[in-house]
């Protein structure tokens, strides 16, 4: 049996035929309205565990951080860096929902129709998320620059990015693509993987049928099933994480992906790896309860089945 095949290929409740080019488009729309809200609503998280990342002594605690910036900056400067989280997360939330609904039809019913549901599930997501990433790396490399440098390196987005060009051309934009990679094909696998796993397992433990349940408890479950699946997420990640923050902070011109890797794990250890750790599991794990209920809940507006549970 194919790893989609109970979801079937007919109208869905609404007008739009599921697993047709307008069904994938439309997923391509929830990811941006999932992904680029919510990652913007915790720029002050990712703000204060970037430079907690690239100087673990510049705060004694997140809270202590966000007074410090406040007092001196306002509710700007605690949200500061925003634009490029709203822009370039709403590109890759495209990529990554529309490209893994794409490919787990493609491996599931086209390609690999017996092949297990956790192997479509993986191959599916690890795929979407190649070309999601694509899209993110400029926006990510001028958030992160922004983000870790005081003074700021750039005050806006625009400023940012013509800095970048203007100095190390376009591939300045893209040279943390690979360690980018390295922190978000992992993470989305073990998000997509683990929501799906989990929300199935949460369905056989409640006993009946997914579609015996309404819209609003069938997107409850896919907020618990988020959560899950985000702790996960986070755990695994993170090292590239701090990494991909280190490079686009600290990164020396001309120096190769590797020499820098190299010198900037001699200077933080393994354990400087794990640097915010705490805070990403809080801000991953929310982060991405919220994006699946949103998600689902986008879908379900449009008369199409939430995700998992089959």
């Amino acid at each position: 049996m194919a790893a989609t095949k109970t979801e079937g290929r007919a109208p869905s409740k609404g007008n739009i035929e599921l697993f047709s080019p307008t069904y994938f488009g439309a997923c391509a729309l929830g990811g941006i309205v999932s992904c680029g809200p919510t990652h913007t609503s915790v720029t002050p998280l990712d703000l204060v565990k970037c430079r907690r990342q690239v100087d673990p002594s510049i705060y004694t605690s997140n809270l202590s951080a966000w007074r410090s910036i406040f007092a001196k900056e306002g509710l700007r400067g605690v949200f500061f860096g925003w634009a490029p989280t709203l822009v370039g997360y709403s590109f890759q939330g495209a990529g990554k929902y529309g490209f893994y609904e794409v490919f787990k039809y493609t491996y599931g019913e086209k390609l690999f129709p017996n092949a297990n549901k956790t192997v479509v599930y993986l191959g599916a997501s690890a795929s979407a998320e190649f070309l999601a990433d694509i899209a993110l790396c400029p926006f990510e490399a001028v958030k992160v620059r922004m983000q870790t440098t005081l003074p700021p390196y750039a005050s806006s987005l625009r400023e940012g990015w013509m800095k970048v060009t203007a100095k190390e051309g376009m591939g300045g934009l893209f040279k943390g693509l690979y360690p980018l990679w390295g922190r978000q094909i992992p993470y989305t696998m073990v998000k997509f993987a683990t929501f799906e796993t989990t929300v199935e397992q949460i369905y056989k433990t409640l006993g009946k049928p997914k579609e015996s349940y309404n819209a609003l408890q069938q997107t409850g479950v896919s907020f618990l099933g988020g959560y899950i699946a985000g702790i996960g997420c986070a755990v695994i990640s993170h090292p590239a994480d701090v990494m991909v923050s280190k490079l686009n902070a600290d990164r020396q011109p001309g120096e190769s992906g590797g020499k820098a890797m190299s010198r900037i794990y001699g200077n933080i250890g393994f354990r400087g790896l794990w640097n915010g750790l705490p805070v990403r599991i809080a801000m991953i794990g929310t982060l991405t309860a919220f994006q699946w209920l949103i998600y689902d809940s986008f879908k379900v507006s449009l008369g199409f089945p939430t995700t998992g549970g089959h």
